[in-house]
């Protein structure tokens, strides 16, 4: 029986704003990847969400898994178990895309391929140490706070180049790009200069030489309400919940007393 939830037409209706906004800004639209944000859903919702976007890739011939992004290191672990054929197929890879706490490396190590949110070098380092007495590797992206917004994780622009620098010289880690959340603001102006100021760091540390920073191409940034600004601003990963699962549930009023 076909599926009544929604999931695969909504996808479709998000890939085809990803290829059009790729097309206006001269891309190919190959060149932008969708990225799950899968927040608050259950394993069962992630499933059905991926074998729609895998349906979508093939019949675009792309080739490559595709990306789940969570925000908690609790949900990651709890759907890891029916997650986890899916990944060692390379139907699926798996992000970390929320702040991540130092005593939470292990879990995150033993159920991700890429952690997004890396702000500090204790972080790193704290990563590093765990995947060298792994023998493993860890594909990691630099988070930068574009907005300044207090509310927001991430190293300030003009510490970004720095901070990368010392995470790609870390052994066991891979540097593949830099992450944002975009500004809050209703001029888009002001949020599509956030993503424009994330390209320059990054286009400045590639062409730095630096060690490790050669392939640090990858871009994450754009949710549901910018994905079209951030592509605009070359975003290589656009991540989006809202506009595939829906509007998540608000929580739950306390009980009273």
């Amino acid at each position: 029986m076909p599926s009544t939830s929604g999931i695969a037409s909504r996808l479709a209706a998000v890939r085809a704003r990803i290829d059009a906004a790729a097309t206006a800004a001269g891309r190919a639209p190959h060149d932008v990847r969708l990225l799950l944000a899968t927040k608050t859903q259950d394993a069962a919702t992630v499933l059905e969400a991926l074998d729609a976007a895998a349906d979508l890739a093939d019949r675009a011939g792309d080739p490559r898994p595709v990306l789940v992004g969570e925000n908690r290191v609790q949900e990651l672990v709890a759907k890891a178990p029916d997650l986890a054929a899916h990944v060692a197929a390379g139907r699926l890879e798996v992000h970390m895309i929320g702040h991540l706490q130092r005593n939470k490396a292990n879990q995150l190590l033993a159920t991700a391929s890429c952690l997004e949110t890396v702000d500090t070098l204790d972080l790193a380092r704290a990563l590093s140490a765990r995947c060298a007495r792994d023998g493993r590797e860890l594909a990691v992206m630099v988070q930068v706070n574009v907005s300044g917004e207090a509310s927001k994780s991430g190293v300030a622009p003009d510490h970004a180049a720095e901070l990368a620098t010392g995470v790609a010289a870390l052994p066991g880690l891979r540097l593949t790009g830099f992450m944002t959340i975009g500004a809050r603001a209703e001029d888009e102006a002001v949020v599509r200069a956030g993503f424009a100021r994330l390209r320059e760091v990054s286009d400045a540390v590639v062409a730095s030489g630096a060690p490790g920073t050669a392939e640090a191409r990858e871009l994450s940034m754009g949710m549901t309400g910018d994905l079209e600004l951030a592509i605009a601003e070359g975003a290589t990963i656009v991540r989006v919940g809202t506009a595939v699962f829906g509007a998540r549930p608000a929580p739950a009023a306390p009980p009273e007393v």
